[in-house]
């Protein structure tokens, strides 16, 4: 049964391309930030009163805690650009070394994670779809509709660059996360009683991107940053359609100790 529902699915030609479009995104992003932190190389601060006046270099040099909430959207791409996500939590995160001394690079490290327990995703609504078996065409029902959960990223390796600006901070990141769903996800064909089927209300979310946090004053900060994210079971159910690439915007607001 596993390897009938696994090969109804028609093949998705543009996967390859989507991955390679959402790397390419990725490394546009982490190359721009790089070379922007690389224009305005970083000295120490002299004084105090100078120290106080930099927000930047106040948290590099504390190597400080990061705590604050965020909000979160995200539209699938490819064969999943119908799909659309949301959601907000909380994220908490340490420097854990000092300044790296490694040329454009330059920069330090810090571990961060975050829980978000409202994640939604939102789907096109129940209807019927074709699938080949055998090279037959058959028409099924396929389930839809808003998917509710929570989600955790226990894993954030994130870069933080070294820049002379007082007041921004660029980084970089790669992190794995665990989505919850109340029922599976994403939507399947359609099983007696109404649910999806041979997918699984656990799925893993490994992700890459960077942005950057905007000090408006000593210890705040606004953020924004954008990931490239995959969605996927790791098998967990019969099936494993997953999301192949989505992109998602985070906004957050950042207090640091």
């Amino acid at each position: 049964m596993a390897a009938f529902l696994w090969n109804t699915a028609k093949p998705d030609p543009k996967k390859g391309s989507n991955l390679s479009r959402i790397a390419s995104f990725c490394l546009f992003i982490f190359t721009a930030t790089a070379l922007a932190a690389a224009q305005t190389p970083a000295s120490a601060p002299k004084s105090g009163n100078e120290a106080a006046a930099n927000p930047v270099a106040q948290v590099r040099d504390a190597r400080s805690w990061e705590y604050g909430p965020f909000v979160n959207w995200g539209s699938g791409l490819g064969n999943r650009d119908n799909f659309k996500f949301f959601s907000t939590g909380f994220e908490l995160g340490k420097v854990l070394t000092p300044v790296l001394h490694v040329g454009i690079l330059s920069g330090q490290f810090e571990y961060a994670g975050n829980i978000m327990p409202l994640w939604q995703a939102y789907t096109p609504p129940p209807h019927q779809q074709i699938f080949t078996y055998l090279g037959q065409p058959f028409v099924a029902p396929v389930g839809g509709g808003t998917y509710t959960g929570v989600s955790v990223t226990p894993v954030i390796f994130r870069w933080n660059f070294l820049t002379r600006s007082r007041r921004l901070q660029p980084w970089f990141q790669a992190a794995g996360g665990l989505i919850y769903t109340t029922h599976k996800f994403p939507p399947d064909e359609l099983v007696p009683h109404g649910t999806p089927g041979g997918t699984s209300v656990f799925n893993f979310s490994p992700q890459g991107g960077g942005g950057f946090h905007y000090f408006i004053r000593p210890g705040r900060s606004i953020d924004l940053g954008v990931n490239g994210e995959h969605i996927s079971s790791a098998s967990l159910g019969d099936r494993n359609p997953g999301v192949n690439a989505s992109i998602q915007i985070q906004v957050g607001y950042t207090f640091w100790k």
